[in-house]
């Protein structure tokens, strides 16, 4: 293994200057820790947050610098956060906790590694496809009700968190097989990683599913503890080495076709904050969206293509049966827990809604781009 994927994988990559700092973990005992940020900063030159990243390195790691950077850029010294790397102060799956609690001021994950909590939470951002992209799940979520929701939602777990979400990811792959998959039927039985409600839907699908923390996909896919598997996009994957341990990759898939990151604070230290400090958290938030997509895309594309050509990566378009078996099982899952939570389906109910008016027009308007793809590239 090379020394910049050993990194990447164990959460040690560097994306600024490193300062060597201590951290307090939930139990309250002082632990050493590499921090991602600049020193601290001096208390008279205004407020600083520490915040958590799920990430240890990759370009989900730069994409959370990315928003910091955007924070410092118009607080000046009135703000700074000191980003810290997975694992830094509290595991992945503490990190909500910790936020609550005040032991971290911020983290910056996905909904999907807390909905054990609530299935609910899978739905802001994981949830089944109505049609929409990760954009139009954004557009709900301001302009459709969807904040008001996830805020009901906070203050029925109890949770003294404030939270924005930004960043509108393209569908997921269905990821890395140990052979092509031509039909839903070669699903059956198979032992794949996902999280969230995709665990749900995939088991209904007859898959045996395993939830596993990004840094050990691709050990787990290598002792055969898992058969397949999906992370998130092509550059991700290439960094963790999927292209060692499988050369089938299927593209397009409806298990995660809509996910964005959540940025969250501690509501008592946001609420401490001047108006024009807690406007500028959530409009670098809004800002960091459009430079995702942007910035994203472009690198996807790029290792997408590097995969391929350097690594020998066959790659696939997922076939219509798998997804249409996908929809099915959606379905099935979303009835059963909507039967079960009032509010799940109160949050669905609500979704529907703003997909069918939306959706609607722009399937109407939207040409079809892939005719005029074809029509120069072939």
């Amino acid at each position: 293994m090379s020394d910049s994927r050993r990194n990447f994988l164990t959460g040690a990559a560097v994306i600024g200057a490193a300062a060597a700092g201590y951290a307090v973990g939930i139990g309250g005992k002082d632990e050493k820790k590499d921090t991602l940020s600049a020193p601290a900063v001096n208390k008279n030159e205004g407020v600083s947050l520490k915040m958590q990243a799920s990430w240890g390195g990759g370009i989900f790691l730069e994409n959370a610098k990315s928003y910091v950077d955007r924070v410092h850029a118009m607080a000046g010294k009135d703000l700074k956060i000191d980003l810290l790397a997975v694992n830094a102060v509290v595991k992945t799956s503490q990190m909500q906790d910790a936020v609550h609690r005040g032991v971290l001021d911020a983290a910056h994950y996905v909904p999907a590694y807390w909905y054990s909590k609530s299935k609910s939470a899978s739905l802001f951002g994981t949830g089944p496809c109505f049609g929409w992209s990760s954009q139009e799940v954004l557009g709900w979520a301001h302009y459709g009700g969807g904040m008001e929701l996830f805020n009901e939602l906070m203050e029925s777990l109890g949770l003294n968190v404030v939270s924005f979400f930004n960043s509108p990811m393209p569908a997921q792959p269905l990821g890395w097989f140990k052979e092509e998959i031509k039909d839903a039927s070669q699903m059956d039985g198979l032992k794949y990683r996902t999280v969230g409600l995709a665990a749900d839907v995939l088991m209904e699908m007859g898959m045996s599913v395993v939830q596993l923390p990004g840094g050990e996909i691709q050990p787990a896919m290598k002792s055969g503890l898992i058969d397949a598997a999906e992370f998130n996009n092509p550059t991700s994957d290439r960094d963790f080495g999927m292209q060692d341990v499988s050369k089938d990759y299927h593209l397009a898939s409806f298990h995660q076709s809509q996910e964005f990151f959540e940025v969250t604070f501690n509501k008592e230290k946001y609420n401490s904050l001047p108006s024009e400090l807690q406007a500028i958290l959530k409009h670098a938030s809004e800002a960091e969206s459009s430079n995702f997509y942007w910035h994203n895309t472009k690198r996807y594309a790029d290792d997408l293509v590097r995969l391929q050509n350097e690594s020998g990566v066959k790659v696939h378009r997922t076939p219509d049966s798998v997804m249409a078996a996908q929809l099915k099982a959606w379905d099935v899952v979303v009835d059963r827990i909507s039967a079960e939570d009032p509010f799940f389906a109160k949050v669905i109910e609500s979704q529907k809604a703003y997909a069918k008016d939306v959706m609607n027009y722009l399937n109407l308007n939207q040409p079809d781009y892939k005719l005029a793809y074809n029509h120069h590239f072939g």
